[in-house]
């Protein structure tokens, strides 16, 4: 390719509304450009790119026994209603009716489709296992897009989804996309790491979400260095012992703490009353009905814990208003002792470090009054117990009792074991060797290809632009003469080794332009090729030209040995890759 050929608005300064790194250098590279809030059009280099992180994942996914195929983005929303995803999944569900004022939705995933295809096309064991995926456009409706492609409205995803017979043939298949998901994310260059994760709105018994580490990443993972756990925080654990039980106490005593609405003010003159020997009381609106939620008051509730234990589908904080109504006090004095007896239809949610814990202080559902010597298991009827707090930097890890640790982190894929969910609610069965009717046991497994091209560039790039590794870069090899009169030795020689560098399969793009030494450099440099090869009147007065790769120290080679140099290069690159 010639560069005066080519499509490279490369930009000195990026938009004002480019929030990371990697936002601002897919502009100014001229990778991407916006059209509006969370969408984005991909300019002819970064589509190279995104077509071979698109390959990469397709020969994976191909190796490890996927079949592709491309399903439908706009989707009857029966389907969803079937699935209850059309509840769970509202939020982000791009909704839209057409002329005939018949609804329809945009998916960001496709288990009704496929799961309803299965169910029409699969009936016998002899059938399965079956693994299908698709690479397309999908859509969220994010209510703050940012970070460019990161949280995008429309973005492209690589979703498969397996069939299996029984929960150990799909433990193998769930096996064999985690291992798929390690060689995609090293083949595209990226220092990813699997951590243990919610299932979220899409459900299932477990799964592994694969990060890339990065300050302005949107999730933190808890992990430890010592035994290699890694968690997401919204579903990680610790070994943090309980609160320290002391001898029950006498009755409980009604103390007056007018003013005092918080764990700080509590915890000071004149009440002197630690924070860990305080219960703190939140009420939420889960699926539409208040329960109490008990943590220790040195502790954060972990909103996606307490939906995931205790299955609700949608839930919310409760308003100063609501918490009246349910227990009589406002936010501040609220408290579960003797609830069981005074509103026990409300359920009791607490979180296991205060299981056993007595000697506690906790609000008494009037407001200025708190209650003191308050005993758990004597005076406060929990309806379950569950690990519900978020993990805190330096708390013991469960698996080996050395320090957690918590850094930020992209997530760039996510497998999932799905079970039966989706195929009971779906009808997708089959006959098993007995002749009895089952539902197909299922996984899915997501990468966002989109998110991971953006991954590559916010994880590889220095003060002068990105760091493509070779695997993903739009072109291999960029020729930068400093003259580019047709007839000059330097052009001629430029253009020698663009035909012998292409002829033997290398991606080369030959900066053609009649534009200073500094300017092509400094695109060069910003675009990010991975080796650029610089030829001027006093190198050529040598007979040599400069290699630089991208990141590295510049060296002068002979001309004629330039296409050798470049494909040795090349080859250590790509090896370094598999």
């Amino acid at each position: 390719m010639k560069w005066t050929n080519a499509f490279i608005p490369t930009l000195r300064e990026a938009p004002a509304d480019a929030e990371i790194l990697s936002h601002k250098l897919l502009l100014r590279a001229g990778l991407i450009r916006k059209l509006a809030g969370g969408v984005y059009t991909f300019l002819p280099l970064g589509l190279r790119a995104l077509r071979k992180v698109e390959q990469i994942v397709r020969e994976e996914m191909d190796r490890a026994g996927a079949l592709e195929m491309l399903m439908p983005a706009l989707q009857p929303p029966e389907i969803w209603q079937q699935s209850g995803r059309y509840e769970t999944a509202g939020n982000v569900l791009f909704k839209l009716k057409d002329s005939g004022n018949r609804e329809w939705v945009l998916s960001p995933t496709a288990e009704e489709v496929i799961t309803t295809a299965a169910a029409a096309e699969i009936n016998s064991y002899r059938q399965l296992p079956k693994n299908f995926y698709q690479i397309s456009v999908k859509f969220r409706d994010e209510i703050r897009p940012r970070f460019g492609l990161m949280r995008a409205r429309e973005f492209i995803m690589k979703d498969a989804y397996s069939f299996d017979v029984s929960d150990e043939a799909a433990q193998a298949c769930y096996q064999k996309m985690y291992d798929a998901y390690g060689r995609i994310f090293a083949r595209c260059g990226l220092k990813a790491f699997p951590v243990e994760a919610d299932t979220g709105v899409i459900g299932g018994k477990f799964s592994h979400e694969f990060m890339v580490p990065a300050e302005t990443g949107e999730n933190e993972v808890v992990y430890c260095e010592a035994c290699g756990y890694a968690a997401n925080i919204e579903k990680a654990a610790s070994g943090i012992p309980k609160t320290a039980a002391r001898e029950v106490g006498a009755a409980i005593e009604k103390l007056a703490t007018p003013g005092v609405v918080t764990i700080e003010a509590l915890s000071k003159e004149p009440y002197k009353v630690p924070a860990n020997r305080q219960i703190k009381t939140l009420v939420y609106i889960a699926d539409s009905k208040p329960v109490i939620v008990l943590i220790r008051g040195d502790d954060q509730l972990n909103e996606t814990k307490f939906m995931a234990k205790t299955g609700a589908v949608a839930a919310r904080p409760a308003t100063p208003e609501e918490c009246v109504a349910a227990l009589g006090a406002k936010p501040g004095s609220l408290g579960a002792v003797n609830m069981a007896a005074t509103k026990g239809e409300i359920k009791i949610y607490a979180d296991e470090r205060l299981r056993g814990a007595n000697d506690m202080t906790t609000g008494a559902n009037e407001d200025g009054f708190h209650l003191k010597n308050v005993s758990i298991e004597r005076d406060i009827k929990v309806t379950q117990w569950f690990d519900l707090r978020t993990v805190t930097v330096g708390e013991p890890c469960a698996k080996c009792g050395k320090p957690l640790k918590i850094r930020r982190a992209i997530e760039v894929g996510h497998v999932f074991k799905l079970g039966t969910k989706y195929s009971e609610k779906l009808g997708a069965t089959f006959l098993d060797e007995a002749g009895a009717r089952k539902p197909a046991v299922m996984g899915c497994y997501g990468i966002g290809v989109t998110r991971t091209l953006q991954a590559v560039i916010e994880q590889s790039n220095d003060k002068d632009g990105i760091i493509w590794p070779l695997s993903v870069a739009p072109y291999q090899v960029c020729i930068t003469p400093l003259g580019v009169a047709p007839d000059s030795a330097v052009m001629k020689l430029a253009e020698k080794i663009y035909a012998e560098l292409t002829a033997r399969g290398v991606e080369v793009i030959l900066d053609d332009r009649d534009e200073r030494p500094g300017v092509k450099f400094k695109d060069s440099e910003l675009v990010g090729f991975p080796i650029r090869i610089g030829i001027g009147e006093k190198s050529l007065a040598k007979g040599e030209v400069e290699l630089k790769p991208r990141g590295g120290a510049l060296q002068s080679v002979k001309a004629d040995a330039a296409v050798e140099a470049v494909v040795k290069l090349l080859e250590e690159g790509h090896a370094s890759l598999r």
